[in-house]
Formats: structure tokens, sequence, C-alpha cells
């Protein structure tokens, strides 16, 4: 065993042997420092063997990886972790130099270079340097990063506000195709059926007829175009004609209903809203129960539609009493589904369903806070006098 030992000094008292070592440490420092990037903290473990093993071998501080891991822990790690690592470097130069200076008076031991404790407090001063430009240099890669990422965030969240966008306008422009185009096909079956069945007894009530199918066809085509109108990017001024049926209208429906042979009555109550898209809601909800009760209800000898304005509430029931309904089972359909996402934009609720004793009901209910005081909403004209369809303002 003591002849392996002074084996071992022997050939670290070797020069030659002594440089070739250095110079292998060094090599592997070098090709260490490509891994950088990725490694700093591997990086900065070879450098700092390199300068105690430097020491011993009886050369001056080999700090020069020191420096450029303390660099590249600053950058690519954190600032936390460059200042850890320049005190590991302060106290592990400090330990190597006070016991390489004692080992070096042991007999058979390299001695220590003369310049290795200046050349200790030189390599600490540029660490601290190192750490400084790589602190600054990190902390601003660290903010460019985070700005990146704040833009890709904020072009994600636009994107998906975007599709939100365009989903809720699918919706809607699939909404208003169902309203117009059932509505008006309905009430154009039901009116062809009766024409064709007063051909050969009433010609001329057959040619009335006819006539109100062509003015409902004319009216859902006008509709159809203006709804396709808002669909074309940048028509500002399409959008401002888009088909918005409101309370004047409901007359005309109700009348239209009636053409069609459906015994439609109506009793409106209260002070009727201000608002456009309240207005509408009202108008589609009729219109979709009607077209539900022309196209489902057989043998209905009554149609009854009642339109309560309260002063938070807006209340719609449209029931019948017929016997027979070939309809669906309740929701399947989109229109009522349609109606529903009206009726819930204003926190409301829609039911629909068979009642006690024959017929089907229709119960709409949606808030609003409506202005008494305005003179505005005290002139709006429903278009509907209560069970007669003719003109009148609600008081």
């Amino acid at each position: 065993m003591p002849s392996l030992a002074e084996g071992v000094v022997h050939l670290v008292r070797t020069p030659s042997l002594a440089a070739a070592i250095q110079l292998l440490l060094v090599v592997i420092a070098g090709a260490a420092l490509f891994a950088r990037r990725l490694h700093p903290r591997a990086v900065f473990g070879i450098a700092i063997v390199v300068l105690v093993v430097s020491v011993f071998l009886g050369r001056n501080l080999d700090f020069v990886p020191a420096v450029f891991a303390l660099y590249a822990l600053a950058v690519y790690r954190s600032v936390r972790s460059a200042w850890i690592g320049y005190g590991i470097t302060a106290v592990v130069t400090t330990v190597t130099l006070a016991v390489a200076t004692i080992v070096s008076e042991v007999p058979d031991f390299a001695p220590l270079s003369t310049e290795a404790v200046p050349s200790g407090f030189a390599a600490l001063a540029f660490c601290i340097v190192a750490v400084l430009i790589g602190s600054n240099v990190g902390n601003r890669r660290r903010y460019l990063t985070a700005l990146i990422d704040r833009a890709r965030q904020l072009a994600r969240e636009r994107d998906q506000q975007a599709e939100i966008a365009t989903a809720a306008e699918r919706s809607r422009v699939a909404r208003e195709m169902h309203d117009i185009v059932s509505h008006s096909l309905t009430v154009m079956i039901a009116l062809a059926d009766g024409s064709a069945g007063l051909v050969a007894t009433s010609p001329e009530r057959s040619a009335e007829t006819m006539r109100l199918v062509a003015e409902t066809g004319r009216g859902a085509l006008g509709d159809m175009r203006r709804l396709l109108g808002v669909l074309r990017a940048g028509d500002e001024e399409a959008a401002a004609h888009a088909p918005q049926p409101g309370l004047s209208d409901l007359r005309e429906l109700v009348e239209r209903f009636r053409a069609a042979g459906l015994p439609v009555r109506i009793t409106v109550s209260g002070t009727p809203p201000t608002d456009v898209g309240q207005q509408l809601t009202v108008f589609r909800v009729v219109q979709e129960a009607l077209t539900n009760t022309l196209r489902h209800a057989e043998l209905a000898t009554t149609v009854a539609v009642t339109i309560e304005f309260g002063e938070r509430v807006i209340r719609i029931t449209v029931e019948d009493d017929a016997t027979v309904h070939t309809g669906s089972v309740q929701g399947s359909g989109s229109g009522l589904l349609g109606l529903r996402e009206r009726v819930a934009l204003y926190g409301g609720t829609l039911e629909a369903g068979p009642r006690r004793g024959g017929g089907w009901r229709l119960v709409a209910e949606f808030t609003t806070v409506p202005s008494p005081a305005d003179p505005i909403a005290a002139d709006t004209d429903t278009g509907i006098d209560n069970d007669t369809g003719t003109t009148r303002r609600t008081e």
C-alpha cells in the first residue's frame, strides 16, 4: 500500500504528466461548455473540479471554465442559481488554497505556485463580473421570453374569442333562418292546402288565398336577403337593415296565421319594453309557438296567446285545445332550442308540453327593467287589440 502511494506521488510530481492532466482537464471543461445551455449545473460542477485539480497540480488556478459556467447559470437558469454558484466557488477556492498551502510544505508533494493566491482573488473578482453580466443578459432573455409567451397567450385567447363569436353568430343566424323559413313555409303550406279545397266551391277565396301565399313567400324572401346581407364582410349597411321584427309586427303575424285557418285569440297587458332585443324575443316566441301549433295541432278550436308585460318580468303563454298533436317530444326541435337560447339571454326560461284536459301549452318568462315614465315606452305599438286583432296602443 505504501508503495502504491509513493508511486502516485511520483507520477503527480512528473512535470510532463502534470501538464498532460492539466491539458486533459481543460479539454474536458472546454467540451463541457458546449452543453452550458442545456446543462449549466453539470458544466459548473466540472469547472469546480478543474479549478481544484489545477491547484494541486502545482499550477495557478484555472478559473476560466468557472467564469463561463457562472455566466451560463445566470443566463440559462436563474440569478439565484448564479449567486449560489458564486458562493460555492468562493468557498471551494478559499478552502482549496488553504489546504494546498499546508500540503505544499509536506515533502514529496508539489509546491504551491507563488501566484496561486493572487490568481484566486482575481478569479473571484472575474466570477463576480461574470455573474453580474450573466444576470443582466439572463433577465433580459427571460423578460423577452415572457413577452413572447404573453403575446402567444393573447393570440390564443383572441383566436378563442373569435371562434366563440363565430359560433355565436352562426347560432344567431341559424335561429333567424329557422324562424323565417319554418314559419313562412308552414303558413304557405297551410294556405296552399286551403286554397286547393276552395278551387271548386269558391274560386274567389281560392285566388285570395294564393295571393296570401305569394305575399308570404315574398316576405320570407326579403327577410332572407336581408339576413344573408348581414353575412357579407364589412357590410355595415346590410347589418343595420337586418330582419328585426318587433311588437309592431305582431298584428301582421297574427293575421297571417288567422288567414291560414288558425283561430288565434291574443291578449296583451302592461307596458311593452323599449329594448329592441326583448321585442324581437317576444315576437319570435309567439311566431314559433303559433308555427308549431299550425303544424302539429289538429282540430284546434282556440289558440290563446297571452302576453304580460310586468315591471320586471315578461310572460308569454300560448296554449291550444287540440285533441291531437303530431309533434315530436318536448324540446327535441331546433325551434324550441333556439327559443330557449333567446330567452336565456335575458335570464329566462321556456317550458312546453301537454296541458291537463288536452292541448298544448308553451310558457316563456324572462326579466326586463322597463321604464314606465319613458314616453317612448308608453307609445310602443304592439299592433294588436285584445281578441280582435285590430291596431291599438298599449296604455
